[in-house]
Order: structure tokens, then sequence, then C-alpha cells
């Protein structure tokens, strides 16, 4: 059976981002596994499952009916209850003012090997679920980004929505440092559909060890920390291209091993994507 595993942020996804590829994959009869940073449950933005919310930028609602029940559906089931923990799957770096750096470097080099040569070949693919929280804890988390670089090792896709494409552009080779998405076709979230204000995270954060966020389960950090449009421009390079597709109502890029969803609108459309890629062998799509 095919099976996929999905990368969930601690501090706040967006609803649709998960539910798309994640109702396309149940649909297709894969065998479904989930991965937090630290193996704790994810918590949806409160936001986006509010059919209610307008979306600043886009000055309209961007969460049906459907989906907001959907992810409180999802939210309110056991399905997401125990997620693997990252951390304790894969280890961290060694840093260079270690005083063994050398020895260190060789046997976190072997643990690496081992979790792409004997864990990762159960899997068939690779999902990174975007939303605000994507930008804390998983995109410039080097485990996470060793997962990818095994994923890419095995030639086995790897999609990812919104800002959870960010973290494609910092998974790099440690030693060349050049990011895997070099000289490729990627969407993702453009500086069009960015806020100004209302950037949030939710999660189980709260310094009471309470499930419920930062104390009222919510924090505004204004704009996003970066604007992911330009830091995806930077990593494709100059034979690469960053696809935002603005004033469409999708955006889905396939450049195989990569499928990449502009924002919340392309997540079913990422779904689809990842199942033609994964049953039919497309390898380019969008482009």
């Amino acid at each position: 059976m095919t099976k996929v595993l999905f990368a969930v942020s601690e501090w706040g996804y967006w609803g649709e981002e998960l539910i798309g590829p994640l109702d396309a994959c149940d649909k297709a009869g894969y065998e479904i596994e989930f991965v937090t940073p630290t193996g704790a449950r994810p918590t949806p933005l409160a936001v986006s499952m509010d059919p209610a919310y307008a979306d600043p930028p886009q000055g309209k609602s961007v969460t049906s009916e459907e989906t907001a029940r959907k992810t409180r559906e999802l939210d309110a089931s056991d399905r997401l209850d125990k997620p693997h923990d990252l951390a304790g799957w894969v280890p961290s770096r060694p840093y260079p003012s270690s005083p063994t750096y050398l020895r260190d470097s060789e046997e976190y080099h072997r643990k690496i090997d081992r979790i792409v040569t004997h864990d990762l070949p159960s899997y068939d693919a690779l999902v990174i679920v975007g939303g605000s929280g994507a930008m804390v804890d998983l995109a410039n988390n080097q485990r996470l980004h060793e997962l990818i670089l095994g994923f890419v090792r095995l030639d086995k896709p790897v999609a990812a929505v919104c800002y959870g494409v960010a973290a494609l552009a910092f998974a790099r080779d440690p030693l060349r440092k050049l990011s895997i998405i070099g000289g490729k076709r990627v969407t993702g979230h453009p500086i069009d559909y960015d806020y100004h204000d209302g950037t949030g995270f939710e999660g189980p954060h709260a310094l009471d060890g309470s499930t419920t966020g930062f104390g009222d389960g919510y924090i505004n950090f204004g704009p996003p920390f970066y604007p992911l449009e330009f830091i995806l421009r930077d990593a494709v390079g100059p034979d690469g291209e960053f696809i935002g597709n603005v004033g469409h109502a999708e955006s889905v890029i396939v450049d195989h091993p990569f499928i990449t969803a502009r924002s919340t609108e392309s997540s079913y459309g990422c779904g689809r994507a990842l199942v033609d890629v994964l049953d039919h062998g497309l390898r380019r799509y969008g482009w």
C-alpha cells in the first residue's frame, strides 16, 4: 500500500492545507502517517475554521463551510493524537564548536544514512503542510531538511503547500549549501498575498503547560517573518523560476520530485497532483 508522511507544524497549520492533500490521499486509499517537530499534537489555526473570516490581501473568505467542517472534524478526532516525534527520530547536526566535531559528524551521517536506507523506503511521498506555524518550526528545521534530502535522494516526491514550501528553499546539502530547488520551477505564497498585520500562531505552547497556546491561545506577529516569494526566487536561481500565478484561481507546479502549491486555494490541487505523480507517473505540470 502507498504510504505518505505528512509533516505538520505545532504552531498552527491552515486547515485546508492539510485537508486538501489528506482528502486526496484518503480517497486514493493511501496509508497516512503524521510527524511533528517534537511529537506534539498539531493545532489548526482558528481562522482557517471560520468561513466568515475575510483574508485581508484577497478581500474575501478563503474557507468554505465544507473545509471548515472537515478541519473541525479532523481536530476533534483521534487521528492526529500520536504523530511521530521528528526530534526523537532524526538527530541534530553537531555544532562545529564541539571538541569532538569530526567524530560527532561521522556518527551523525551514519545515523542519517540509516534513516534514509532503512526508514524512508517504507514511505512513498512526503507532504509539508502550510500555515503560519510552518514559518516557526518547519522552514528552518534541519531535521526536516534531512527528511526532505532523504526523499529526494530516493527519488520520491515531496509536496509542499504555501509556507511549507520554505522548507524546500532551506533544505540543502550542508557542505555545498545550495538549495535543492535550484533550477526548479516552484510556486508558493506570493508577496501579493502577504498580510500587513495579523500573522498569528497557535499551539500547545502555554507556559502553564496547557494546550491553549500562549495563555489565550493566540499571538499576533504582524506581517510574516519573511516574504516567501523572494526566498523562493533566490533559491531557484537563474536556471529556475518562481511561478506565482497571481490572478489565477489555482497555482500548482510539478517539477519532479517537487510538488508545490501556492496557498490554501491550491491545497486540493496539490492533492490531485500528488496522486497523479504517485499513481500515474506525472513529472511535470503547470509550467
